[in-house]
């Protein structure tokens, strides 16, 4: 019997998984134990990885787990890492599995940038290993059979599990070996050796004929099968036509319908029909024939043969001398039944019996995804109500100051700062007053400088890959195949824009600020000066002393006090806000694992709801409860303006207090303003450095699949056979000679070029014998003696009338054929386009063909050579 078929191993080249992951991890999980734990298992995956496809692996369980741990691996990471071009991006390098490449050239390998295509080379290498371990059992033993059984018929999955997968993983054109048809027609084989294995098993228990008949029928046909698909199908690589697969798929479909045929001439001898017993033995005699004549360099056959042959006789003699049971014909006879005990092993993960997650507290990415959509809506719902309550502060800050509030009631001598006027004076002085506005005023156009170049260098380096790209499309044309960096750049660039919009806006904040801390600045100066300076800056009046103690000054402070006790909620509701905490991740997780899907939005809008319901409400009635009490205190207010006296020195007084409380005001909002300036652009100057970093990563893997592509290109060039390179046209044939000719093209038209055909060719043609002109020169030439050839004919007697040698192979369309020497001058391309008949020289006429006499080319330039003897005109 044939040793089973084995499916060789792809090679990958080495790939540093932990660097890449580990960068992802930094930036997207919070510092801290769990992004140490996740970048040791990084480094584990590394290492894994390595022990996988890094070294020879031998046929043995042992190696086969180390690869099924591995895949399981990349199934667990898929959904954990975001794995493409221009994200998590990590080149995989495989050669062809049964390219073995040429002289100068590597072997076939294809580069991409995708786990898709890492998970089907590595399952298509658990297949070929499978195999390799399965024709290394022990086929004598049950254990044996069991273990090559089962592990032919995962191989068989695998490769199924390619076949369905191989296209929606990689989104492009993949390499031979791991190509549906290929794949394909891997499977087939495997399920055929994997029903050939159970043949073998009953055969070994003795089972029924009828049933072994029927498993080695069930085995030819699957052999068949595969036969068919590498008979039929023009993809498949060279190597199974060239290889012992091509014609062992031929052998073994013959040798299990022989095994059919006897096991069945068996159960027909037992059902007395010895005619039917004899005409399957034929068959199954001719079967075995045929493959010893045909295959007998991969199949021995000779105990088959001696079985059959052993069966046939006996019952010949027996049919000859007692039962005389008639023969009947092959067509006749009842089809032998078939009975399939194997199955492609479907792939699930895990695949490994020993498979632990080396990521397993890592979230899914979808979940990480949920994660940062929620905490952008919790940070929208935060900041606007945060952003209301300010507003509605500093509307009353703003009313108040109008109103001179509380100045207007507290100013009772008309000589002296007011007490909230000086407290508002000390609180600008301890913050710093100018000076620190004018620090951070300086501070902001570096800032900003420092985020422009940090964009402007980023969005440089995609330019100039986009360029280099751009110049090989064009040079390579439709060799050029990856894909284009304009549109792998487009969710880059459209972050660079977000970026530059920002900036943008954050320009026109700073001006505005800018405008705002000009119109205010000497006011802001004047509260920062000493309480004598300032009193004396402040005019002098005596408008509220008849006001003291009445009842709406009484009722102003009351008024006034409530609205303070409002802002302080404020603070305290500002804070509870902020300290909302809630860690959605096992939401997330237990609504995926549920529903196998996340609604990101419905879970996000209830638990807001939840969490912030209560605190919203207080904010609404803060913002109600304000709007009441600034009524309040206008109408009060303007009841207490009709009492008061009023003077010019008075009014001036006034006004000059509002002012130094709007002072107060914008002093507090613009030192605001300004740190919280300050802080975006520190914030933006790390998420722009992180995009830098996200845009040299792809643009160095970038370069380094630019540079293995053009490597290949240059190897492919290398193993493409050149041009064939053609005489230059005679001289001869360049002007008119004996009359006029049409115009001679400047060069001939070469012939097409032959392509190698992928299937099997009959054997080259042997080279002719060279034939010795010694009988020629003997004689001298017309030339020489002057005097007239001889006939073509006697000339034609004198060569022999067939090669001598060995007698050469004779193959349709060369019939006989012996390559003829050209004559001296002749050129074949120019043959058919003058009106000349070229007469070929009899001595190499082909057996039984009439010579060529005719007269010599007119103009031929060239001297007779010896041994072809042209009549002379």
């Amino acid at each position: 019997m044939a040793s089973f078929i084995t499916v060789q191993l792809k090679k990958a080249s080495e790939v540093d998984l932990a660097k890449p992951l580990c960068k992802f991890i930094q930036q997207t999980y919070a510092g801290g134990e769990s992004q140490a734990e996740h970048c040791r298992a990084a480094e584990e995956l590394s290492k894994l990885r390595k022990s996988a496809l890094g070294r020879s692996l031998d046929k043995h369980e042992s190696s086969l787990e180390t690869l099924l741990r591995y895949y399981d691996q990349l199934c667990a990471i898929e959904p954990k890492f975001p794995f493409s071009e221009n994200q998590v991006c990590v080149t995989f390098t495989w050669k062809d599995a049964f390219d073995k490449g040429s002289l100068f050239g590597g072997s076939v390998k294809l580069a991409l940038a995708s786990l898709g295509y890492e998970k089907t080379c590595v399952l298509f290498n658990c297949g070929a290993l499978a195999s390799q371990i399965a024709s290394e059992q022990n086929l004598d033993s049950d254990e044996g059979l069991k273990a090559a059984a089962k592990h032919y018929q995962f191989a068989s999955g695998a490769f199924q599990h390619i076949k369905d997968t191989v296209l929606s993983s990689l989104n492009r054109e993949p390499t031979v070996d791991i190509a549906p048809d290929t794949v394909g027609t891997l499977s087939l084989i495997m399920l055929a050796q994997a029903q050939e294995v159970f043949f073998l098993k009953a055969t070994r228990d003795k089972m029924k004929d009828a049933i072994i008949a029927k498993l080695a029928n069930q085995s030819a046909d699957y052999y068949g099968d595969a036969f068919k698909q590498c008979q039929y199908k023009d993809t498949l690589p060279k190597y199974f036509y060239f290889q012992e697969v091509f014609p062992v798929l031929a052998a073994k479909h013959c040798i299990m319908q022989a095994n059919a045929e006897y096991h069945q001439s068996i159960l027909a001898k037992q059902q007395k029909k010895f005619g039917e017993e004899i005409a399957r033995l034929q068959h199954a005699a001719d079967l075995v024939k045929t493959v010893a004549s045909r295959y007998d360099e991969y199949v021995n056959v000779k105990d088959l043969s001696d079985k059959i042959s052993r069966a046939l006789t006996a019952a010949k003699k027996d049919n000859d001398f007692i039962y005389h049971d008639r023969i009947p014909d092959l067509k006749d006879l009842e089809p032998i039944g078939k009975a399939s005990l194997v199955k492609a092993t479907p792939v699930a993960v895990p695949l490994s019996q020993k498979f632990t997650d080396l990521f397993e507290k890592m979230v899914p990415l979808a979940v990480q995804q949920a994660l940062t959509l929620y905490n952008q809506r919790k940070a929208d719902l935060v900041n606007r109500l945060i952003a209301q309550m300010r507003e509605a502060t500093n509307l009353a800050n703003g009313v108040l100051a109008s109103l001179n509030l509380p100045a207007a009631i507290e100013d009772i001598s008309g000589d002296s700062v007011p007490q909230s006027i000086l407290q508002k004076s000390k609180s600008v002085i301890e913050l710093g007053g100018v000076q620190t506005i004018d620090q951070l005023m300086k501070d902001l156009p570096e800032l900003l400088q420092r985020n422009r170049e940090i964009l402007d260098e980023s969005l440089r380096i995609l330019d100039e890959e986009e360029t280099t790209d751009n110049e090989l499309k064009n040079k390579f044309k439709e060799r050029w195949q990856r894909t284009p960096s304009n549109d792998l750049y487009k969710p880059l660039r459209a972050e660079g824009s977000n970026y530059r919009n920002i900036l943008d806006k954050a320009v026109q904040a700073d001006k505005q600020v800018k405008e705002r801390y000009q119109a205010h600045r000497e006011t802001i100066s004047l509260l920062c000066k000493p309480e004598q300076e300032l009193n004396a800056a402040i005019p002098s009046a005596n408008p509220a002393k008849t006001m003291q103690g009445s009842e709406v000054v009484n009722i102003l402070k009351s008024l006034l006090a409530s609205l303070d006790e409002v802002k302080r909620e404020r603070e305290q509701l500002e804070n509870d806000l902020k300290s909302v905490n809630f860690d959605m991740t096992n939401k997330f997780l237990t609504a995926l694992a549920q529903d196998g899907a996340l609604n990101e939005e419905a879970i996000s809008v209830t638990e807001l709801d939840r969490l912030y319901g209560s605190l919203t409400h207080k904010v609404q009635e803060s913002l109600k409860k304000q709007e009441e009490l600034l009524n309040s205190i206008q109408n009060s207010h303007q009841e207490f303006s009709k009492m008061k006296q009023s003077n010019n020195e008075s009014n001036l007084r006034e006004e000059v207090l509002k002012n130094l409380a709007v002072a107060n005001d914008n002093f507090v909002e613009l030192v605001a303003n300004l740190k919280e300036g300050t802080k975006f652009y520190n914030e933006l100057t790390e998420i722009l450095l992180k995009f830098q970093n996200k845009c040299s990563d792809i643009v160095f893997a970038r370069k380094t699949e630019r540079d293995e592509l053009l490597k290949d290109l240059q190897q492919s060039i290398a193993r493409e056979p050149s041009a064939p390179s053609f005489p230059s046209v005679p001289a001869y044939q360049t002007g008119p000679a004996g009359g006029n000719k049409p115009p001679v093209p400047s060069a001939p038209t070469p012939a097409p070029r032959t392509m190698v055909s992928s299937k099997p060719q009959p054997p080259a043609r042997p080279p002719p014998p060279v034939i010795s002109t010694a009988s020629t020169l003997a004689s001298p030439t017309p030339a020489a003696t002057g005097t007239a050839a001889p006939p073509a004919s006697s000339a034609a007697s004198t060569a022999p009338s067939q090669a001598q040698g060995p007698p050469y192979p004779t193959y349709p369309g060369y019939p006989g054929y012996c390559q003829m020497p050209l004559p001296m001058g002749y050129n074949p391309y120019m043959y058919g386009q003058y009106n000349v008949q070229y007469t070929p020289s009899p001595v190499y006429q082909n057996p039984g063909q009439a010579p060529y006499p005719g007269p010599q080319q007119p103009g031929y330039p060239y001297p007779q050579q010896p041994g072809y003897p042209y009549p002379q005109q």
